[in-house]
């Protein structure tokens, strides 16, 4: 991918960014041609995290592989997990009860705010903010442990189940959750103090890493990075799932597509997600969290069946 044409003149060097290094863990390498700080061209290699799921499901049943989808994106497993149980539901049309739906929108909104809160203390880690990076693991904390009370995991969840969830949500859940939002609210505000409203990182965010709407649409970008540039996509508003058409949030969006730009979209996803699951334990109803009905062999109508949601990190479809 050219950048940047390169001139006989410049003064260049080559970087080779991962596959081992601190800000990338094993993922992907990329040959970097530099100028300063500049990127000239990259060339990236990709495949480092290659895990066989979709070979792996071809010798396991439909629920044999439920373990699997926790562990496609193990930052916002629950979404994904939820996410493939949707997709079975709908192609069988499986009714799921109220009460699961509603446990479904708070324990996945939470998972959002997670994944982003990881992406919020590793990015300002890598631009030298070592204070960020403990807020936002010390609130991931909090987030994980409501997690594991109701699941019994902290990261690969298996949460969800054709036709519900696996376990309840009782009244000591409910009330952390409730002052965790009370408290998160607030905590977000400390951070746009601490962070977004920095002179330093502004000058490190603003106008770097530009990407538009023509060239995020043209490579299949989704997700924060897509509307920082402001493409106002989202599976949640534009094909609701589960039961989003309930719920009142917005689509946060901003124009600039930089990195200053992905930094607020995300901010403001957090607020939103707070929003959702205030909502969610308002109205979330007594009753089972199981349909009365599933079969016992999970088999899907012969044909091909499409299902989306909107992940952490943008459109996940199976």
């Amino acid at each position: 991918m050219e950048l940047v044409p390169e001139d006989e003149d410049r003064e260049t060097y080559i970087l080779n960014m991962g596959p081992q290094h601190p800000s990338t863990h094993g993922v992907l390498r990329l040959r970097l041609h530099l100028e300063g700080e500049r990127i000239l061209e990259c060339d990236p290699v990709i495949g480092y995290a290659h895990r066989a799921h979709e070979k792996m499901a071809e010798n396991r049943d439909y629920l044999q592989f439920l373990p699997n989808t926790s562990r496609l994106d193990y930052l916002s497993g629950m979404i994904y997990n939820l996410g493939y149980c949707q997709a079975i539901e709908k192609a069988m049309q499986i009714e799921v009860p109220e009460r699961a739906e509603y446990i479904r929108i708070i324990v996945g909104e939470l998972n959002r705010i997670s994944s982003h809160l990881l992406w919020m203390g590793t990015y300002l880690l890598d631009l030298g903010g070592i204070t960020p990076f403990l807020y936002g693991f010390d609130d991931r904390e909090k987030i994980l442990d409501l997690l594991d009370y109701v699941t019994g995991s902290r990261l690969t969840y298996s949460y969800g189940r054709f036709g519900g969830v696996t376990m309840d949500v009782d009244e000591v859940f409910l009330r952390n959750v409730a002052d965790f939002c009370d408290y998160f609210r607030g905590r977000l505000e400390e951070i746009h103090k601490l962070v977004t409203g920095n002179v330093i990182f502004r000058h490190r965010t603003r106008g770097v890493g530009v990407m538009g709407a023509d060239l995020g649409l043209s490579y299949g970008v989704t997700g924060p990075c897509l509307r920082a540039a402001g493409v106002a996509r989202d599976v949640r508003k534009d094909e609701p799932y589960g039961i989003y058409d309930r719920f009142e949030f917005e689509v946060p969006t901003e124009v600039e597509g930089d990195c200053f730009g992905r930094h607020m979209v995300r901010m403001s996803e957090m607020e939103q997600s707070i929003g959702l699951v205030e909502q969610a334990m308002r109205d979330i109803p007594d009753g089972p969290i199981m349909a009365a009905k599933v079969p016992k062999r999970i088999r899907p109508p012969a044909g091909d069946h499409y299902f989306a949601v909107e992940s952490a990190r943008g459109h996940f479809g199976i």
